[in-house]
């Protein structure tokens, strides 16, 4: 029931309550998960071959797992090594990004705030400057100030540097003023893809 189209260029929101398959969906189209029928295409591949290679372009942040006696700059070393990335700068340009830079890199993850810890989930995924980035509820543990940050930083990237953005909530007002395009899923199902168009015309309907 799932069929999503999403373009180069794009911050597109997906839209569901917990359990709707929003982190099922991303771990499918990563090659976590498997799929029984249908078909995914990542950056024009035709078939699973083109797809796992063209993979090595997807920064993603599908939950947090990180070493907790290592600190914030001392994870992300260890993935960016991981990741065949070999310059050392990239680590420090991420931790900027996400406002993780100075004392707060030198701390053990072990003390890290819910908070501090999406932010460290968010700089990995952006690690090599991948040109497809998947998030999924990157903003969780977040006061309205860091939500704020992280989408004014998701435009940026999107509107400045072209990424395209694929990122989940399952508070729609999250997404409302920062995607330009959502995709509602409910049991595992697209029920409908939108555009902030979509939402004005309804409200316009209703009033």
């Amino acid at each position: 029931g799932v069929d999503m189209h999403i373009n180069k260029g794009d911050l597109y929101g997906v839209v569901g309550k917990n359990g709707a398959g929003k982190t099922t969906l991303f771990k499918t189209i990563l090659g976590l998960s498997k799929y029984e029928s249908g078909k995914i295409s990542i950056l024009g591949g035709k078939d699973e071959n083109e797809n796992r290679l063209n993979r090595r372009n997807i920064g993603f942040f599908v939950g947090v797992n990180f070493y907790d006696y290592l600190n914030g700059r001392e994870n992300l070393h260890y993935f960016r090594r991981l990741k065949g990335i070999e310059d050392e700068k990239e680590v420090d340009r991420v931790l900027e990004l996400v406002g993780l830079n100075n004392d707060a890199a030198k701390v053990a993850a072990k003390k890290y705030s819910l908070g501090m810890k999406q932010r460290l989930g968010i700089a990995n995924a952006m690690l090599g400057n991948p040109c497809i980035l998947i998030f999924d509820e990157p903003t969780n543990g977040l006061d309205p100030q860091g939500i704020h940050d992280i989408r004014t930083m998701f435009k940026k990237l999107n509107e400045e540097e072209g990424k395209t953005i694929i990122v989940s909530s399952h508070i729609l007002g999250e997404l409302e003023h920062t995607a330009n395009r959502f995709g509602i899923i409910h049991e595992c199902v697209v029920m409908k893809e939108l555009s902030p168009d979509d939402f004005s015309k309804q409200e316009d309907t209703v009033s």
